[in-house]
């Protein structure tokens, strides 16, 4: 099955009404998970719930709330040209770009016909291609092929859209799910398997991938909450090598890109990835000074490298987060940071849970990526009581220069509860993730 051009897969297969999942007895759906389905967020619960709040699709009409089983009736669902108010509930799995077999297509689908990867990999080889930009007919066939490939496995969200899987087996594999251009979003109880980029792009000296599980882009009032992010079947370790680099295939797990703005990200997973969550996309202030207002509480960050977040502009509130940081395998990747403080950032971070495994130092948990200061307090490093503690601005400033301030110029008005630093692996081990609310 080659795809010579990109492919059209939103189709008139009908939606299915708001049932029970098959697995379930037939008829309406129960009034508990309707009630969850049509939750709104708290007045409290971080900058989200600013400037009138986020509701998603909770006013769906009945005709506006569906189930969806496969990719087209996820893509036909989610197409929303007048910002009706819906919920969308993915019942099972959904693989992007799957056809009527439910069959996903693979990188050869997605190919040219003029793409040969190998012929690429010789041509252009920086050992003897020496030309500052690759050009040429097989890079035209490259970006032709990665075009297939973003028609195929994209799906925007529009406003008033409530997104939420049923069950504690809801998952959406391989697909680049964008909030464009929208106001009022809700995405709960999925697990994203991020997307694999078949045609990455040579940047000198690394390659690398288009496509997050998640974007926020342009985006306002957004509630990403019980979600479950990774690479899933294929992880970095999978990656191959060429030209002596890394052959990168997985950006990010989740970005806030943009100038987007007002977003709490909430009980959500994020395991087994490289660099995972920008906030700020760009050092250049066109749209993104005085809006990037996020919020990150009661999240678990897994075997995550670096990026969670580094953070541009943004007064990004982070609190009651689980940092579980092992020590690298022989030949792995190793841990990079977690908190990157970029330019004109102003990162609040309040008692959050660092696990560091073997050899990892407090110091480099947090980052400067051209900012000047980060407010942090109360941060708990491998351990559970006061006396594990650990300032860890004074301990970057004591390994590099030059040194970070600490104020940010701001505090967060809208928190909901901070538990203590000490209760936070618990409760996060408890709640975070999916299946938790359904």
């Amino acid at each position: 099955m080659r795809i010579a051009t990109p492919v059209a897969l939103v189709t008139a297969a009908a939606l299915l009404p708001l049932t029970a999942p098959a697995a379930h007895a037939a008829g309406p759906l129960s009034p508990r998970v309707e009630r969850v389905a049509r939750q709104t967020l708290a007045p409290d619960d971080g900058w989200a719930a600013h400037e009138g709040g986020t509701t998603g699709g909770s006013a769906a009409k009945p005709a506006d709330v569906h189930v969806v089983r496969d990719w087209a009736q996820l893509r036909a669902a989610l197409s929303d040209p007048d910002s009706t108010p819906r919920i969308v509930a993915v019942d099972g799995t959904i693989h992007a770009a799957e056809g009527p077999d439910g069959q996903a297509p693979t990188c050869a689908d997605y190919a040219d016909p003029a793409y040969d990867k190998e012929a690429y990999l010789a041509t252009y080889d920086p050992a003897h291609y020496t030309e500052a930009e690759i050009t040429g007919p097989l890079e035209e066939a490259r970006q032709r092929s990665a075009r297939n490939q973003a028609e195929s496995i994209s799906v925007d969200i529009g406003s008033n859209t409530t997104l939420i899987g049923l069950g504690d087996d809801a998952r959406i594999v391989g697909a680049s799910i964008t909030i464009r251009d929208a106001d009022n979003v809700i995405v709960r109880n999925l697990a994203f398997e991020s997307p694999r980029d078949c045609f990455p792009h040579w940047e000198p000296g690394e390659w690398n991938a288009e496509y997050d599980g998640l974007t926020v882009r342009n985006s306002t009032h957004v509630w990403v909450d019980h979600n479950e992010f990774s690479d899933g079947a294929h992880p970095d370790s999978a990656n191959e090598e060429h030209w002596g680099y890394e052959y990168q295939v997985h950006d990010g797990l989740l970005d806030v890109v943009d100038g987007s703005d007002l977003v709490t990200l909430s009980y959500n997973v994020f395991a087994d990835h490289d660099k995972t969550m920008l906030i700020g996309n760009t050092d250049r202030p066109d749209r993104d000074r005085g809006r990037l207002r996020v919020t990150l509480h009661h999240n678990r960050f897994d075997n995550i490298l670096q990026r969670a977040p580094r953070v541009r502009y943004g007064q990004v509130h982070v609190y009651n987060n689980h940092y579980v940081v092992p020590a690298a395998p022989e030949g792995e990747k190793e841990y990079v940071y977690s908190w990157g403080v970029g330019v004109e950032s102003m990162i609040y971070a309040r008692n959050n849970r660092f696990d560091l495994g073997e050899g990892i130092e407090p110091a480099q948990v947090v980052r400067a990526w051209g900012g000047t200061a980060i407010d942090e307090a109360n941060t708990l490093v491998n351990g559970v009581s006061r006396w594990h503690r650990v300032d860890l601005l004074a301990a970057h400033n004591a390994a590099h220069d030059p040194d970070l301030g600490s104020d940010v110029g701001w505090r967060p008005e809208r928190s909901g509860r901070v538990d203590p630093a000490a209760s936070v692996a618990a409760k996060v081990g408890a709640h975070a993730g999916t299946g938790r609310i359904l």
